[in-house]
């Protein structure tokens, strides 16, 4: 008899065998690579004016204005704008599972919704990556990142940009961003198509005819996820980045991060607050991905490092400086939130 061949991506019964207890339930499934990144449940997301995306008006110049004198003429002005299009990517994910495999034992469907939440989160990942690094120039398909619209210091938008003095580049570096960013309808949000709904869409296309891999037909339960969005930054200046934060630096509170250092993260997030024009037309959340966070928690309790005192001061006016309770931080009332998504061997940008 003739082997038939593994279909590249099929559910295998080594799959669902490790989806069982011994009883023969479906087991909760333990997400080893589950990540947290709750930059894009903080997005708010906005239908977009265009089929492909969201097309935004942008003033560039205003008109200009004279002091005139007494029999002097003032000369017509105007201000000037320029329309900028944020297109949305395509996120889509199929789900084939051979119905004699989930007749094993009779609980084929709590055994797809297991699988749905692993093709939830593999989107989740996929797209936050896409948010953060993607490059439309590299891959046109994907939403444009805020990484490369903020990546070069000497840029237009270059003052949102703050070196936190990591040095390391190519194969060797282990810099990362924080980033403060100030959702809203008019400053940064999330986009989708005109006309479609926003979230991913989920359709239970029931049992169909699948293809092994010689193109052979067999049953199969099938499911598909479409995800479409993208990114708007109307104003540049309500996001701000924290470029080359040094990790191994920050660990050991040495180098570019020592307590004394004019490049102190604490120092650069204060610095970061004060580039966005009016906090009050947005939600400012900062994001950090977990290492920093934790080491934000560390400053946040050692006496030594005197951010206790900076929250002692900001309290006596009222507000919080660096507080950390049960888990949740906060820097000066601004939420700092955990993104997994965010990288560790970013190249320094210069």
């Amino acid at each position: 008899m003739a082997t038939q061949p593994t279909r590249a991506g099929a559910v295998t019964l080594l799959d669902f065998a490790k989806s069982l207890d011994p009883d023969g339930k479906t087991s909760t499934v333990v997400e080893l690579l589950t990540q947290t990144n709750t930059l894009l449940a903080d997005m708010p997301w906005i239908e977009g004016n265009l089929p492909t995306g969201h097309r935004t008006t942008v003033r560039t110049g205003l008109p200009t204005v004279v002091w005139r004198q007494m029999y002097g003429g003032v000369p017509p002005s105007k201000s000037t704008r320029a329309q900028v299009d944020d297109a949305c990517g395509m996120l889509e994910a199929r789900s084939e599972v051979d119905t004699d495999l989930l007749a094993l034992n009779g609980n084929g469907s709590a055994f797809r919704l297991s699988e749905a939440s692993a093709f939830l989160e593999a989107m989740n990942q996929a797209m936050i990556t896409a948010m953060l690094y993607n490059d439309t120039a590299i891959n046109p398909e994907r939403p444009f990142g805020l990484a490369p619209r903020y990546s070069s210091l000497s840029a237009a938008n270059g003052r949102n940009i703050l070196d936190a003095g990591g040095t390391s580049t190519g194969g060797g570096a282990d810099n990362t961003s924080i980033w403060l960013v100030c959702w809203g309808s008019d400053t940064v949000h999330g986009i989708f198509p005109k006309g479609t709904k926003a979230g991913i869409e989920h359709k239970d296309l029931g049992e169909i005819d699948a293809f092994d891999g010689s193109n052979n037909r067999y049953r199969a339960m099938a499911d598909i996820w479409k995800w479409k969005c993208g990114l708007s930054l109307r104003d540049w200046r309500y996001a701000v980045r924290i470029a080359n934060v040094d990790v191994s630096d920050l660990v050991g509170l040495t180098g570019t991060q020592a307590i004394t250092a004019s490049t102190w993260i604490v120092r650069q997030m204060m610095l970061a607050m004060n580039q966005i024009p009016f906090m009050g037309k947005g939600t400012p959340v900062f994001y950090v991905n977990r290492k920093v966070k934790a080491y934000l928690q560390v400053m946040a309790l050692e006496k030594s490092s005197g951010v206790l005192g900076i929250q002692q001061a900001a309290g006596q006016f009222g507000r919080p400086g660096i507080a950390s309770v049960e888990g949740d931080m906060t820097f000066f009332g601004i939420p700092v939130r955990t993104v997994d998504g965010l990288l560790e061997n970013e190249s320094r940008v210069q």
